[in-house]
């Protein structure tokens, strides 16, 4: 397909694969490719994602002086102070120039942004969070991530961590005694250790026994569903420690929607849960703010980061 106006080209940096997706200023798409992403070396890291918005861009028929503009997903996220990659889990990008080295290497300005902070973009741009001027975004996946979005306009902060609700301690609220848990940050109770995938897993596990040990989120959603109730208590204390964990954002933001993505997003218990459960824990007589699915699935990512070009930005 030949663009007839700007085009903005959003590049998901995941750790086994790249993913290039090209839209229009209205947001269709018009191309979209993937790689696997050079394992462990960030030179070639760099080259892939060179080659491949070559690529794209050639196929859509621009050339020299048409360039599109490219916004980058990655994980972990630029560090203010030194303008490095810090706390990403592909670790060849810790501690690199990526925003500078990818800007020389495309002879381009690049945006780039945490891969929560793109979903929540996306969402916010033309997903389930479309028209509403405040959006938070919710990852609920192997991790727990998290972006704000404000009249259209991601919200980073100072210290590049606006959203990054999964490391916050869980609130104990919900229940007598919340377990105790590590977090690969090394900090103790961070949200993430609760309601990631993995951590309805290991909490299953805690509490059903060693027969328990192995099944995956999934897994327990789908015994919860045929009766088991071991399961069933499982997915009942993960949705109300997702609704206590949530209610911490809306009573310091109160967002105008709250919108899912990840795995677990895809369990329909709790979009029939949640709003009941919210209004026991935030803060105010009742709870309006909507908990939705989100539009673009596991797109978003890409999606997001093209939309750091805004449509006003991309010509």
């Amino acid at each position: 397909m030949h663009p007839s106006g700007p085009v903005r080209i959003g590049i998901d940096l995941g750790g086994t694969k790249i993913e290039a997706l090209a839209i229009d200023a209205e947001g269709r798409e018009l191309a979209r490719k993937r790689v696997a992403s050079p394992a462990h070396d960030y030179a070639l890291t760099i080259a892939a994602i060179r080659d491949l918005v070559a690529e794209v861009e050639a196929g859509l028929g621009l050339g020299s002086g048409m360039h599109a503009r490219l916004g980058i997903g990655t994980p972990g996220a630029v560090s203010p102070a030194t303008g490095l990659v810090k706390n990403a889990n592909s670790m060849q990008l810790n501690g690199r120039r990526l925003g500078a080295d990818l800007a020389a290497a495309l002879g381009r300005e690049v945006r780039l942004a945490n891969d929560a902070d793109c979903f929540a973009l996306s969402e916010a741009s033309d997903g389930a969070g479309a028209g509403r001027r405040v959006v938070f975004g919710a990852i609920l996946g192997t991790g727990v991530g998290g972006g704000l979005v404000v009249d259209g306009v991601l919200r980073t902060g100072p210290n590049a961590i606006g959203g990054e609700w999964g490391h916050n301690e869980m609130p104990s609220r919900t229940e007598n005694l919340v377990p105790d848990t590590v977090c690969y940050c090394g900090r103790r109770r961070c949200i993430e250790t609760y309601v990631s995938g993995p951590g309805m897993a290991a909490d299953h596990a805690r509490v059903a026994g060693s027969s328990s040990a192995g099944i995956d989120a999934r897994g327990i959603v789908a015994l919860a569903r045929a009766g088991d109730a071991a399961a069933a208590a499982t997915l009942e204390r993960y949705v109300r420690r997702l609704a206590s964990a949530l209610a911490t954002v809306i009573n310091v933001v109160d967002p105008d929607v709250v919108v899912l993505g990840g795995g677990v997003s895809q369990v329909d218990e709790l979009y029939a849960a949640l709003p009941r459960l919210l209004g026991e824990y935030v803060f105010s007589d009742r709870c309006d703010t909507p908990v939705l699915r989100n539009r673009h699935g596991d797109a978003s990512g890409v999606r997001g980061a093209a939309w750091l070009w805004p449509a006003r930005e991309a010509g």
